[in-house]
């Protein structure tokens, strides 16, 4: 099967262990509509790779992602058809990591923000550097967290903690995101973080995929009926959120800091 090639990020396979890279260091791995696109189009393709044993989510630079894209915001705010393409991508890219039937491990050497953090703390297992910004930012903007952080922070650290960090925007470090079960694994560097993703991936890819694969499956049924729980109403309160007056106000201001 071709691997295909994409703009915002590269897929790479080797030994059964595939890479998943965004490539936009210059504009932090932000997620827009290539973004948000390009990335469920390569979980798709994955997902069809029979050889495949474990994706590693990785990026290129010193952020992860950055998230959402302001442009792309004030696009959304003033158009109810960007806003119902923005659920449909908030839905697919959840929908693609839960329904991967692979692991999926996240190389988080750098900032993961909003949609970004929710893409690393969406993964089966999270490797971090110590010193990586982790957090979800949406109401820090205006908007509702409704695109999955709700429930990649509960199901990790808890219903109370996550409230107290999605309701805050508050950034925490990669330390304190291991402390409270966020992270899995933990790197003094940021440049040791892939490599040890990659060790533990091909540990888990050298077992037999039967029992891997199976148990990943049941783990995603848990995924599956949180997403079922909050998702929808929380991705139709963002929309409105997104619609706000004080949208715009509020990305303006954020853009001169």
């Amino acid at each position: 099967m071709d691997t295909p090639s994409f703009t915002s990020l590269r897929l790479d396979i080797a030994d059964g262990i595939v890479e998943l890279t965004f490539t936009r260091p210059d504009l932090h791995n932000r997620f827009d509509v290539i973004a948000h696109e390009e990335f469920v189009a390569a979980l798709r393709h994955v997902a069809r790779i029979e050889h495949a044993r474990v994706l590693i989510v990785a990026a290129e630079g010193r952020s992860f992602s950055a998230g959402g894209d302001f442009e792309e915001m004030l696009e959304a705010h003033r158009s109810a058809a960007i806003r119902a393409q923005m659920t449909r991508d908030a839905r697919n890219v959840l929908n693609g990591l839960i329904e991967l039937p692979i692991p999926v491990i996240s190389a988080v050497q750098g900032a993961a923000i909003g949609l970004g953090a929710t893409i690393a703390t969406m993964a089966d297992i999270v490797v971090a550097w110590r010193h990586a910004k982790i957090a979800d930012t949406h109401v820090a903007v205006g908007l509702v967290a409704g695109d999955g952080g709700v429930i990649a922070w509960s199901q990790s650290i808890g219903l109370n903690r996550a409230k107290r960090y999605l309701l805050s925007g508050d950034v925490i470090t990669g330390e304190q995101a291991y402390d409270f079960g966020l992270v899995t694994e933990l790197l003094d560097s940021a440049e040791a973080v892939l490599p040890a993703a990659r060790a533990l991936a091909q540990r888990i890819g050298a077992l037999p995929a039967g029992g891997v694969n199976g148990t990943k499956k049941a783990f995603a049924a848990i995924t599956r009926a949180r997403m079922g729980e909050a998702f929808e109403l929380g991705i139709a309160l963002e929309m409105d959120s997104m619609a706000s007056p004080d949208l715009a106000e509020t990305v303006a201001r954020l853009r001169k800091r």
